[in-house]
């Protein structure tokens, strides 16, 4: 268990606070907002640049939505919401560097992110010591379940997604020889690969082969061809978009024929527009989606020109509607944000319903597996 709540000190801060005001509690930690003109601060981190820009930029215009309404709502108790945003660079230094400008020159009251799971890790030991929440709806590492007690996610940790995915391959596609092919430079990558290896052997099942591949790779060739020679009747391959494209197609140049089997990531149709025939018949598995309601494809076309929302978006937008939330019952003080969302129950957003455990992670989660056909993703589980 990660998280360590310092009762004491809580209570201290509470007999603080009722002794010098004759106001309630919530007024009390409101009152500083209130009293300013300043706007409340919150920060992001993602990728706005390299390979997995297209990602962040969807996402950050989810939260821009979600940011236009809550200010027309009146904002955080009539002061408006104002959002840095923070190219994460989707790696531990890009989100580093992200992280300490937000917490240290820009004095954030929370943070958004990271998308990738390098940056979310990366940030968190800055969030921690700073007392700043920092909230992903996208980074799924497992690693993440113990990065520290002021982070938080609404997105499933991969130890679901790793388990389901080994479970679907066994159980429903009855598999039992798998080769993995993935990026051994990206946290979510090798996370996801490492839940599905360890549950796949417990099922009984086969790793015939293991290759590694940087996600800026575009020759994978050499591992293709070892997997092509290793009996394996199906492939797991937990990358990128772009390293996607490239390994189904020259997998359709190598003549191999076998089944192929992403992660949540592939929930891209730029996978099946780039990728052309080498992508059809290729699956992914996503946490279960909801149907989003009208008003924020609206919203979302308008900010993006296009129809194009990814499965992180609806999250993000969910999370800032969560962090509005909270802030107007309790105002900006980090330990008050903390505990409510360790309180989190059955909160209805667009994209899931969340309750968080003790370790700041979802309590559940579902998954589809969807397929890449004639240039459309159809549900097949």
């Amino acid at each position: 268990m990660k998280r360590i709540i310092t009762i004491v000190s809580a209570t201290l801060f509470l007999l603080v606070i009722f002794t010098g005001c004759s106001t309630t509690q919530n007024n009390s930690s409101t009152k500083g907002i209130k009293e300013t003109n300043k706007p409340i601060k919150v920060g992001w981190i993602g990728p706005l640049s390299g390979d997995v820009a297209n990602l962040g930029e969807n996402v950050r215009d989810a939260v821009k939505v979600a940011q236009d309404e809550i200010n027309e709502q009146g904002g955080i108790y009539g002061q408006q919401l104002e959002i840095i945003f923070e190219d994460g660079m989707c790696d531990g230094k890009g989100g580093a560097n992200a992280a300490n400008k937000l917490i240290n020159i820009d004095k954030v009251d929370v943070i958004l992110g990271g998308i990738c799971s390098g940056e979310t890790l990366a940030a968190a030991p800055l969030a921690e010591e700073s007392n700043v929440l920092l909230f992903s709806a996208a980074s799924t590492n497992p690693k993440i379940t113990d990065a520290g007690d002021y982070v938080f996610r609404i997105i499933p940790s991969d130890s679901f997604q790793g388990t389901f995915i080994a479970d679907y391959i066994i159980n429903t596609l009855n598999k039992k020889n798998v080769a993995i092919i993935y990026n051994d430079d990206i946290e979510w990558s090798v996370g996801v690969k490492n839940v599905f290896k360890k549950r796949f052997l417990e099922l009984g099942g086969n790793i015939v082969s293991e290759e590694g591949a940087n996600s800026e790779s575009r020759d994978v060739r050499s591992q293709l061809t070892k997997i092509k020679q290793s009996g394996g009747d199906i492939i797991f391959a937990p990358t990128y978009r772009d390293s996607g494209v490239i390994i189904l197609k020259q997998k359709q140049n190598l003549g191999i024929d076998l089944p192929i089997l992403g992660g949540d990531v592939w929930d891209d149709m730029t996978i099946a527009q780039n990728g052309g025939m080498a992508a059809n018949g290729a699956m992914f598995s996503v946490a279960t989606k909801a149907e989003l309601p009208t008003n924020f494809k609206i919203g979302m076309k308008a900010e993006t020109g296009t129809n194009e929302i990814n499965t992180y978006a609806p999250r993000a937008y969910d999370a800032l509607h969560i962090l509005a939330d909270i802030m107007n019952r309790v105002g900006t003080n980090g330990d008050e944000i903390k505990n409510e969302l360790y309180n989190l129950r059955d909160y209805k957003g667009i994209a899931d319903t969340y309750t968080l455990d003790k370790n700041g992670d979802m309590e559940n989660a579902s998954y589809n597996v969807f397929q890449f056909q004639d240039g459309e993703m159809v549900k097949v589980y």
